[in-house]
């Protein structure tokens, strides 16, 4: 079965650009309150082509079955700031009509053991086609500001190494990754006194526009 990719990726285009708009909006309703926004911001991206052929070669996924056994071709970020926002966000998506939870992994109770922490979910959502409506899977991360600076410092890393790190290097993500989370904790204990400062300057700088 040949794979016609412009056809096939774009319904997943589509689905990146509406989730990104729907969870900014979100994002900008809580400000918009004057309340604290459990996301940070939010960031969206459709697998390559040639990162989803190597993909399917590795995982031995046939094409009649790529739509339901790959569940990354659309893959959205939504990063916060404190560990408890991510499992705000989670509710907040549970809540959603628009968008259904079909599974669901918690890497930051239970770390891999490369110490990578976030928060998984995979989403059946429909988007709207001149044919007709259309299901697409679709992963969501959730995780810290100081999670995703570690695992976008390990994923430029797995470059180099596909995966195949020297022990040092190994023991040295471990230990970072073990720091930006206590970094996560030790920030929870002081977020009460954050927030209030955040919605200090928010007020200031309004005035200062006035």
């Amino acid at each position: 079965m040949d794979i016609d990719w412009d056809n096939f990726l774009w319904p997943y285009d589509e689905a990146v650009r509406e989730l990104k708009v729907k969870f900014r909006s979100l994002r900008q309703s809580f400000l918009t309150k004057g309340e604290h926004s459990p996301i940070e911001f939010v960031i969206g991206r459709v697998k390559t082509i040639d990162s989803i052929k190597e993909k399917m070669t590795r995982r031995v996924i046939s094409p009649e079955v790529i739509e339901t056994d790959m569940q990354d071709i659309a893959g959205i970020r939504i990063v916060t700031q404190f560990v408890d926002d991510i499992y705000n966000v989670v509710d907040l998506i549970h809540a959603r009509d628009d968008m259904e939870v079909v599974e669901e992994r918690d890497y930051i109770q239970n770390a891999k053991p490369s110490g990578y922490r976030s928060y998984h979910m995979v989403i059946s959502y429909t988007v709207y086609l001149p044919e007709g409506p259309k299901k697409l899977i679709a992963e969501i991360q959730i995780r810290t500001l100081a999670m995703n600076f570690w695992a976008t410092v390990e994923h430029t890393l797995n470059y180099k190494y596909q995966g195949e790190y020297p022990d040092d290097v190994s023991e040295r993500l471990k230990s970072t990754a073990e720091a930006a989370y206590k970094l996560d904790q030790e920030m929870s204990s002081i977020k009460d006194e954050v927030q209030e400062a955040q919605k200090i300057f928010t007020k200031n700088k309004g005035k200062e526009k006035s």
